[in-house]
């Protein structure tokens, strides 16, 4: 084998163990018997969140002009800024 193909190859791992695999089909037996549950919900939500969101108030315009000074923590200075 060359260097290159070496680096490329992943370590051996171990084989899984009977308690294991069961426990990882238990696992995804659980997920998929929730699966259709998980997905009615959200469509649930999906559907309120569209009808709930009708009377949203627009958002802002974007300010156009010049922007007020800050201070290093972000706050307006009160203070013209001295450009030159």
């Amino acid at each position: 084998m060359s260097p290159a193909s070496r680096r490329l190859e992943s370590r051996r791992v171990s084989h899984r163990t009977q308690r294991q695999l069961a426990n990882r089909r238990r696992v995804e037996g659980v997920i998929s018997l929730a699966a259709p549950l998980l997905d009615v919900l959200l469509y649930a939500g999906d559907r309120l969140s569209r009808v709930a969101g009708r009377n949203d108030i627009d958002p802002e315009p974007p300010r156009l002009g010049r922007r007020p000074s800050r201070t290093p923590l972000g706050g307006p200075t009160g203070v013209p800024e001295r450009r030159g």
